[in-house]
């Protein structure tokens, strides 16, 4: 009898195993939208709650929403497209490619093509680990917009022709950038090559944004970490972070206000020709309405600026050590409203010169640590102190 019930199982076993061995593998399916195929209907296929991976191939015309998946990759082949239809629908936030409420989604491989009334991506509904990858983003009033509680990164995208800003991120979201290209080809205004709001969070590094109005704009709460990270990929090759402005249309590298925070970090913060040759608070940073510059590491180099080089205006603070600021058309260091700038330390010397006027501060400002600049830079500055602080009891 025992025989006998040893023999019924291993008979079942096999059985098993045949049938495990004649399922076939799951085939990835390839969205050819030369065929007039649609990626929407083929997302409406799948199972959100597996892992789920669909080719795309040739220019698709629809507004593509990716709602409440997880584990999703969407892979453009060679050439693959995304254009933007004739027709906006309703009257709610409309985007080209909608990412909502999801988790663990790559997009990878595509350029994406819209006009100026709508963003090309949106990130929003808390989504997470949303990766974006090799993407050409072309046109969109923000070519990615990144919106409510959601946690996005970004690497190897070239943004371009936007309405406004390649990279709008807002309502307390986090975003970690590398290796891109933020372009404003013509130099026209007005553009933000980032722009942040509500409490949102970016760490940056190895990116150029070009011809922008404002490099990095960040409001309300918001942070910039300059800093090289290895989260997605090896650090391998520069990891600056240039703000450039070939075609002279700049007003700030970049503006802090409202609260906001720009930390230096592992990675530098290079700054070319930014402001205007009237001055004013134009130039290469803007913290303002207490806000924070915190570089006492150095990692920052602001030359060749038309307007002033650090600007700290309304009851706002900069720390820098070891920072180069030279060669400005207005002031070096600029401290006005109630505001500080101290020069620490570091790991050496700042360099700051050859501006029209090195350290310049009202009445009311102080600049802090003049010891700490090589050579001897030229001051209009009442309360300036050699040392950091006062004789302290």
């Amino acid at each position: 009898m025992q025989k006998t019930i040893w023999g019924i199982l291993l008979l079942v076993l096999s059985a098993g195993s045949l049938v495990v061995a004649q399922t076939p593998a799951q085939s990835i399916p390839t969205v050819d939208c030369t065929k007039g195929q649609s990626i929407n209907q083929t997302l409406s296929t799948l199972d959100k709650q597996a892992s789920n991976t669909v080719l795309v191939n040739g220019t698709c015309t629809e507004y593509v929403q990716v709602t409440g998946f997880e584990n999703l990759t969407l892979k453009g082949l060679p050439g693959a497209k995304l254009a933007q239809p004739a027709t906006v629908p309703g009257s709610l936030l409309v985007t080209l490619l909608m990412i909502e409420a999801s988790r663990s989604v790559t997009v990878q491989g595509l350029t994406l093509q819209a006009d100026n009334t709508i963003p090309a991506i949106g990130i929003g509904h808390g989504s997470t680990d949303i990766r974006l990858r090799n993407l050409t983003v072309d046109g969109g009033s923000e070519g990615i917009i990144i919106f409510e509680h959601s946690q996005v990164s970004i690497a190897y995208v070239n943004g371009k022709n936007s309405g406004y800003t390649p990279l709008g991120i807002y309502d307390a979201s986090d975003v970690h950038v590398e290796h891109c290209l933020f372009d404003n080809p013509t130099g026209a205004s007005w553009h933000a090559g980032i722009d942040m709001g509500g409490g949102s969070h970016i760490t940056i590094y190895a990116t150029t944004l070009r011809n922008m109005q404002v490099g990095i704009s960040a409001n309300w709460g918001s942070i910039i970490d300059i800093e090289a990270f290895n989260t997605y990929y090896a650090l391998t090759g520069p990891t600056d972070v240039t703000i450039d402005s070939p075609a002279g249309t700049n007003y700030n590298g970049v503006n802090a206000n409202d609260g906001a925070l720009l930390n230096l970090g592992s990675a530098k913060l290079v700054i070319n020709k930014a402001g205007q040759t009237w001055g004013g608070t134009t130039g290469g940073v803007l913290v303002s309405n207490g806000s924070t510059l915190n570089a006492p590491g150095g990692n920052l180099t602001i030359t060749g600026s038309y307007g002033q080089g650090i600007t700290a205006l309304n009851n706002s603070h900069a720390i820098v050590g070891t920072v180069t600021v030279s060669g400005n058309s207005h002031g070096g260091l600029v401290a006005v409203n109630l505001s500080s700038i101290d020069v620490t330390v570091g790991s050496g010397l700042s360099s700051i010169g050859g501006n029209s006027v090195d350290l310049f501060c009202d009445t009311q400002s102080i600049i802090t640590g003049s010891v700490n600049i090589a050579g001897a830079p030229t001051a209009q500055c009442t309360n300036l102190l050699a040392t950091e602080t006062l004789a302290l009891p």
